[in-house]
């Protein structure tokens, strides 16, 4: 499985995770938000990269140019309700994706143990096309594994792109394990050394969806 970390090699990528990390400034809901966005374009904008293109013929004023466009069918999804933000970062520049959305949520057992929920799956067909998972913290794994599943009941991708802001090295080895490594890539902002006993990334940011929209009750 191909691993790209955005923090080793510092970008803008690192500015805007400084900001989302920061204790004051994550208070300011629209620029969370606004950032999660950003790192969203960033990250498109290098799948983008990656990805088929076909030659067109396109006629302006004057003559006739060739441009490249894209030729692989992809549908970005996402996780409710923290990858709403991030996932609109991605289509802002994959405009004519398709999308697909999957609520997960963890349920607690007791104040440290928790089984993940998988409660809403919206998606179009995925059989041989390039899906684009975004979901910003990827902690255990677990929601990003069942997540996956749930979206393989809609055909098998092609290709499968997982795209978080902050990873613990857990789930980043989680993923190794338990996604096709000749099919699926990683890119993550950081990857954090660990978590703590409500398995939150450490230093992680605190909790993505409470800092996008507000506490839950």
């Amino acid at each position: 499985m191909k691993i790209i970390n955005f923090d080793e090699q510092p970008s803008l990528v690192s500015q805007y995770m400084k900001e989302l990390r920061h204790v004051q400034q994550q208070q300011d809901m629209l620029r969370f938000r606004r950032n999660l966005q950003r790192i969203g374009n960033i990250m498109a904008y290098e799948i983008s990269r990656t990805i088929n293109y076909k030659t067109i013929d396109v006629e302006t004023p004057l003559a006739t140019a060739q441009c490249q466009v894209i030729d692989t069918p992809i549908v970005l999804a996402t996780i409710f309700r923290a990858g709403v933000p991030f996932h609109q970062g991605f289509l802002d520049c994959f405009d004519h994706a398709e999308n697909a959305f999957v609520s997960a949520y963890r349920k607690y057992t007791d104040s440290q143990n928790f089984d993940i929920h998988i409660e809403y799956l919206a998606s179009p067909l995925l059989q041989g096309k390039t899906l684009i998972i975004a979901d910003p913290m990827l902690a255990t794994g677990a929601s990003m594994e069942l997540a996956y599943k749930a979206l393989l009941t809609k055909g098998t991708p092609a290709h499968v792109h997982i795209a978080s802001v902050i990873a613990s090295q857990k789930a980043v080895e989680y993923v190794k394990a338990h996604f096709p490594s000749d099919t699926t890539t990683l890119w993550v902002g950081a990857i954090d050394p660990t978590l703590n006993d409500h398995s939150y990334i450490v230093p992680g940011l605190g909790d993505a969806g409470d800092l996008a929209y507000g506490t839950k009750q």
